[in-house]
């Protein structure tokens, strides 16, 4: 990481910080309203106005952030972050959080293209950008774990009434965020002259795009698996308190920031595509292990909830290692364009994901749950290969 990223560094993990707050507070909200009486078909779908808005918006974002820039266009998306949560704890009415959703999408797709466009215009060689990458999507697993801690305290305590309240919080980094930006010069990406979106978009269209693509699909479709339904997971199937479900997925959060940590100071010393591999395989052999207590010793046993975690510490390097392997071979001035097309991908996994999800919830196949985990690992593992052999085939 050169000298000037090292400067922005700090507001680009708290950017990355807060958006992981605002979308995997999820897990939290499917909980609080099951418990309201709010069907899982409905809560599943609450998943949806989030990620159709980030993929529309992608579409038009880059337009946008070049026009605007990329320092007022994040300021832009953390301020109207930040005022939305300062709301949303003083309104009841189940519409609102379709609203809430679907504006923290909106802004998350502008957010996380500047982010992007502005690590890949400072660092050019694969292994570095992977480092770089690494290190800034860590503060996501750290924002699930603060969010989580944050509201399973609150829901636990004599104020559970009071839960949305943790939202000012957000509201209160959300500023510190927008004066950390302020105050430090940022250098804008290289603008690209648009030839209109079809045209522009059409020059990412070849096989190993679109496998790429499709990976990250599966990633985020397995990620969102976990991220919002496992603390329901943990309280229907394994039968534990609110409190602890949300401390459990805490721990899966802990477990991929320590994974994403591990992955940014050894990532160097390896090949991308055998470390990914390495890891694929041991999310494989870790739901082998929870299979086979759940068929042969007990479905419910409490030793699941020490291993789920687990799964984080491997399953988090893949989205940045994939990514940055990808990003390192487009153009600096087609960055942010290519990044849209990832945001695109990855919000249009994590509905489906979560519309899945909540027909295994609502038909009580929760069961089934490890084992619809395993069945997107090997997707995963499968159209990787084909990745990988594609790209040796580029070279």
């Amino acid at each position: 990481m050169n000298s000037k990223l090292s400067n922005i560094s700090l507001p680009l993990r708290l950017t990355f910080l807060i958006f992981s707050m605002v979308l995997n507070c999820m897990g939290i909200i499917i909980l609080q309203l099951s418990e309201a009486k709010i069907t899982y078909e409905k809560l599943g779908f609450l998943e949806s106005f989030k990620d159709i808005p980030i993929a529309f918006i992608s579409l038009f974002a880059v337009n946008f952030i070049s026009k605007t820039g990329t320092k007022k266009s994040l300021i832009s998306a953390v301020s109207i972050v930040g005022i939305c949560s300062a709301i949303l704890p003083f309104v009841e009415v189940f519409w609102f959080y379709k609203l809430w959703f679907a504006i923290v999408g909106a802004c998350f797709a502008i957010g996380k293209i500047c982010v992007f466009g502005i690590i890949r215009s400072n660092i050019s060689d694969e292994k570095s950008l992977a480092k770089t990458m690494n290190s800034v999507e860590a503060s996501f697993m750290i924002g699930i774990f603060v969010v989580n801690t944050i509201f399973g305290w609150l829901i636990s305590s004599r104020f559970s009434e009071f839960w949305k309240y943790g939202f000012l919080f957000i509201s209160v980094l959300s500023i510190f965020t927008i004066i950390l930006f302020l105050r430090t010069p940022i250098n804008e990406p290289e603008k690209n002259e648009s030839k209109g979106l079809i045209a522009d978009l059409s020059g990412f269209v070849n096989t190993s795009v679109l496998v790429f693509l499709g990976v990250i699909f599966f990633i985020v479709f397995l990620e969102q698996s976990f991220n919002s339904w496992l603390p329901s997971f943990y309280k229907n199937h394994l039968k534990v308190n609110s409190f602890f479900a949300l401390q459990a997925s805490s721990f899966l959060a802990l477990f991929s920031y320590v994974g994403r940590t591990i992955t940014a100071n050894i990532i160097h010393r390896f090949s991308l595509s055998r470390y990914y591999t390495i890891c694929l395989g041991f999310i494989i052999l870790v739901l082998a292990i929870i299979l086979g207590i759940q068929y042969f010793d007990s479905d419910d046993s409490k030793a699941l909830l020490y291993l789920f975690p687990v799964i984080g510490l491997f399953l988090s390097p893949l989205y940045p290692v994939i990514n940055s392997k990808m990003i390192a071979k487009i153009d600096r001035e087609k960055a942010n364009l290519f990044t849209s097309l990832i945001v695109i991908f990855s919000s249009l996994g994590s509905s489906l994901s979560s519309i899945i999800m909540s027909l295994l919830f609502g038909k009580q196949l929760i069961n089934y749950y490890p084992l619809y985990i395993l069945l997107a690992v090997i997707v995963i593992f499968t159209i990787s290969l084909i990745y990988f052999r594609l790209v040796r085939k580029n070279i």
